[in-house]
C-alpha cells in the first residue's frame, strides 16, 4: 500500500471534531480584518475558550471590534497586549508583511502564537521566528486550517487504502476574483496570489504526496504592480508522481483537488475548506462519498489543536509542524525567484531559488 512519505495520520488525533481537551483558555486577536472576524465569531461558539482581548493599529477599530464580538479588552496598541498575562494564545491575522514583526513581538514577550498563513513573507523570516521561539521556549504554529481539519484524516485514509491503486498524479486549483483588494496587489504588503491562494494548492500537494521533490517548474502572469496574479505550478516527485497546481486572484475556480490512480480517482471539493470527498472507479461511477462533519467555521480545529498542545507543554502542533511550514515557505521562495517577484523589504540573498528538505524530523510530536 502506498503511503505519503512525509508522515502518517492517525484517526484519533483528528477526530476531536470540536471537543476541547483542555481547561478554560483565553485567546487574544491581533488584527481586526475579515479573518479576525471569523475567528472571533468562531471562538464565541466554542467551549472552554474565550476571546479575552483584541489589538489593532487603530485603538478606535479595536474598540469597535471588541464591542461587536463581546470581547472584554480592547488594547490601545500591540505593545499593551503584551503586558496582559491572562492570554494563553495570540492569533495573528494581519497582512503577510506584518507577520514577522508581530510574531517577534509576541515571542520576545513570551506569548504563544497562532499566525495566519502564509506564515511569513519568506523562508528566512520563518527560520528566524522559529529559532527565536525555540530559544524562548514559546509555542508557535501556522494557521493553515486545512491541516487541522478532521476531514483530512478521511481523505488520507481513502488515499492510503489503495482504492484507486498507487496514485500517479494530482491536480489542485484555487481562484477568486479578489485582485481589487490592496493587500493582494501591494508588493509592500507581500501581496500576490501565491501567499494568499497558491499556498493552499502547495499544502494540498504536500499533504497528499509528501516532500520528496525531484523538480518544480512554473509559469506566472504578473499584475501591473509586479506581484503574481496567476500561476501554474508543476511538481515532479522522486517516486514518479506529479502535481499540477493552479491559482489566481483574477477569476473564480472550482476549488477542486483530484488525485488520480490506475483504479480510479479521488475528487476533493474545496481544497481550502474541505467539503466532501468522492471516489470514482474506472467507469466514472461513484464508489464512495463522504461529506465533511458539521463545524462552526473550521477555525475551531486549529484553535483546539494549539491549546491542546500548549496544555501538554508542546511548542508546535503535530498537525502543522515547523518542518512543514518551512518547507512550504522555501517552495514559495523558489517560485517567486523563478518569476522575478520580490518584495521591497527583502534583500537579494533571501530568494535562493532552491528548495532542499534539510529540516530534521521531530520525532517527539505525536497525534
Amino acid at each position: 500500500m502506498w503511503l505519503c512519505a512525509a508522515w502518517v495520520y492517525t484517526v484519533s488525533g483528528r477526530e476531536r471534531q470540536g471537543r476541547e481537551m483542555f481547561k478554560q483558555k483565553r485567546i487574544g486577536i491581533m488584527g481586526t480584518g475579515r479573518m479576525a472576524s471569523v475567528m472571533a465569531g468562531t471562538v464565541r461558539k466554542m467551549k472552554n475558550v474565550k476571546c479575552h482581548g483584541v489589538a489593532s493599529r487603530s485603538e478606535e477599530r479595536a474598540q469597535q471590534f471588541a464591542d461587536e464580538y463581546g470581547i472584554k479588552v480592547a488594547y490601545t496598541s500591540y505593545e499593551e497586549m503584551m503586558i496582559d498575562d491572562k492570554l494563553d494564545l495570540i492569533y495573528i491575522a494581519t497582512p503577510h508583511s506584518e507577520h514577522y514583526a508581530n510574531m517577534k513581538l509576541c515571542i520576545e514577550n513570551g506569548k504563544n502564537v497562532l499566525c495566519e498563513k502564509a506564515f511569513t513573507a519568506n523562508a528566512a523570516q520563518a527560520e528566524e521566528i522559529l529559532a527565536l521561539a525555540n530559544e524562548k521556549g514559546v509555542f508557535v504554529a501556522e494557521a493553515m486550517w486545512t491541516r487541522y481539519m478532521p476531514m483530512l484524516t478521511t481523505i488520507k485514509g481513502i488515499l492510503n487504502s489503495g482504492i484507486i491503486g498507487e496514485p500517479v498524479m494530482l491536480t489542485a486549483n484555487l481562484g477568486y476574483p479578489i485582485a481589487a483588494k490592496k493587500k493582494l496587489t501591494d508588493p509592500a504588503l507581500a501581496g500576490g496570489a501565491l501567499l494568499d491562494l497558491g499556498v493552499y494548492t502547495l499544502n494540498f500537494a504536500a499533504m497528499m504526496f509528501g516532500r520528496e521533490i525531484e523538480k518544480m517548474e512554473s509559469s506566472c502572469i504578473l499584475a501591473d504592480t509586479g506581484v503574481d496574479a496567476s500561476e501554474s505550478i508543476t511538481i515532479t516527485y522522486k517516486g514518479g508522481q506529479m502535481a499540477v497546481l493552479n491559482s489566481t486572484m483574477n477569476g473564480l475556480s472550482d476549488r477542486r483537488g483530484v488525485i488520480y490512480g490506475p483504479k480510479g480517482y479521488i475528487a476533493v471539493e474545496n481544497i481550502n475548506n474541505f467539503a466532501a470527498v468522492t471516489v470514482y472507479d474506472t467507469n466514472y461511477k461513484v464508489m464512495k462519498s463522504e461529506k465533511a462533519p458539521k463545524q462552526i467555521t473550521g477555525y475551531e480545529y486549529e484553535v483546539s489543536a494549539c491549546l491542546e498542545a500548549i496544555e501538554k507543554g508542546q511548542k508546535e502542533c503535530w498537525e502543522m509542524p515547523h518542518q512543514e511550514t518551512l518547507f512550504i515557505m522555501k517552495q514559495m521562495d523558489e517560485l517567486r525567484a523563478q518569476w522575478g517577484v520580490a518584495y521591497p523589504f527583502e534583500t537579494t540573498e533571501i530568494l535562493t531559488g532552491e528548495v532542499e528538505d534539510t529540516i530534521p524530523q521531530n520525532t517527539d510530536l505525536q497525534a
